[in-house]
């Protein structure tokens, strides 16, 4: 879908002689998800609008597609696109914020839209494929130390949360970040398809976007980025007690349209406050390992300020900038 049918999805395509009470568009939702099918962000928006449909605020959801450089380009989009519409969503996250500080665009690009909330929480997790000859974490930080480009990482966008934790890996070896191969892929699903197929040696991403592959045996955890073991994984050490100084968290929210009035923003605001006590919205989180870290207003505000100054001493730090 791209710009003429992400207006249609935004007005209502259907024909006023066949659907009069709709035409309008006033109950359709339209959710722009700035990554390609099947990863975190997708996971995020599908989710969202479902509840959002099943608390009753809107007869049906839209969604769009529509990845590329760490969710920047749906961004771009959405700000020409979406202007006024107010029953418009972004999804955004720390991805995104990676994007912006990597790319050298001023956080305003962002703040051209309309703060809703931040959503959820997530660590990151590394895995191999199952048959891989990889066993540990060691035995990747014993390769790198002997020929960093000798592993091939991939994950999301360059600047995303995974692209993060396997640069601070690489430090935390007295390896060069800039020597570690990361290939990015436009989503978690992408990814974990490289992997199955052999064209990268280890991934990174959301347990959300691991969980199918290791539900079936396909894949294998070897550490995660939290600072100590997670409920649903008891069994998968930290990186942190694996003598890595690695921790960092991936996190979720979601915006409203450029120029929509205080009220509109109050109202998506509400809309999207109901939705995430819904049991549609729980089950979903639930099935991803999603932390519930709901924050909305100026706080939500004053948190993506600082994660753009923070992510940026980060990428300083990693030698990403």
């Amino acid at each position: 879908m791209r710009r003429n049918q992400f207006l249609m999805a935004l007005g209502g395509w259907a024909a006023a002689s066949c659907l009069p009470a709709r035409a309008s568009g006033a109950d359709r939702l339209s959710v722009l998800i700035p990554a390609s099918a099947g990863g975190g962000w997708d996971a995020t928006g599908r989710a969202l609008g479902a509840a959002m449909v099943a608390t009753g605020r809107y007869r049906e959801a839209a969604y769009d597609n529509q990845g590329g450089a760490a969710g920047t380009l749906g961004l771009a989009a959405f700000v020409q696109e979406a202007r006024g519409q107010p029953n418009a969503l972004l999804i955004m996250g720390a991805v995104m914020i990676g994007g912006l500080v990597s790319s050298k665009t001023p956080l305003r690009q962002l703040q051209q839209c309309t703060p809703i909330a931040r959503l959820t929480s997530e660590y990151s997790a590394f895995a191999v494929a199952a048959g891989s000859p990889i066993r540990s974490l060691g035995a990747v930080a014993e390769r790198l130390r002997q020929a960093p480009g000798s592993v091939r990482f991939g994950g999301g966008s360059k600047a995303s949360t995974e692209h993060i934790a396997v640069s601070m890996f690489a430090r935390s070896l007295r390896v060069p970040p800039r020597e570690i191969r990361y290939l990015p892929h436009g989503g978690g699903a992408d990814a974990v398809a490289a992997l199955l197929k052999g064209e990268i040696d280890v991934v990174g991403g959301g347990y959300g976007e691991l969980a199918q592959g290791i539900a079936r045996g396909q894949l294998r955890l070897l550490g995660v980025t939290a600072q100590r073991r997670l409920p649903g994984l008891p069994d998968v050490p930290t990186l942190k007690e694996q003598g890595y100084d690695v921790t960092i968290g991936n996190w979720r929210g979601v915006y409203g349209a450029p120029g929509i009035s205080d009220a509109q923003r109050a109202a998506l605001t509400q809309a999207v406050a109901e939705a995430v006590k819904s049991p549609a919205w729980r089950q979903a989180a639930e099935r991803h390992g999603w932390t519930p870290a709901f924050t909305t207003g100026r706080d939500f505000e004053a948190f993506v300020e600082f994660e753009y100054a923070a992510t940026t001493a980060i990428l300083f730090l990693s030698g990403m900038l």
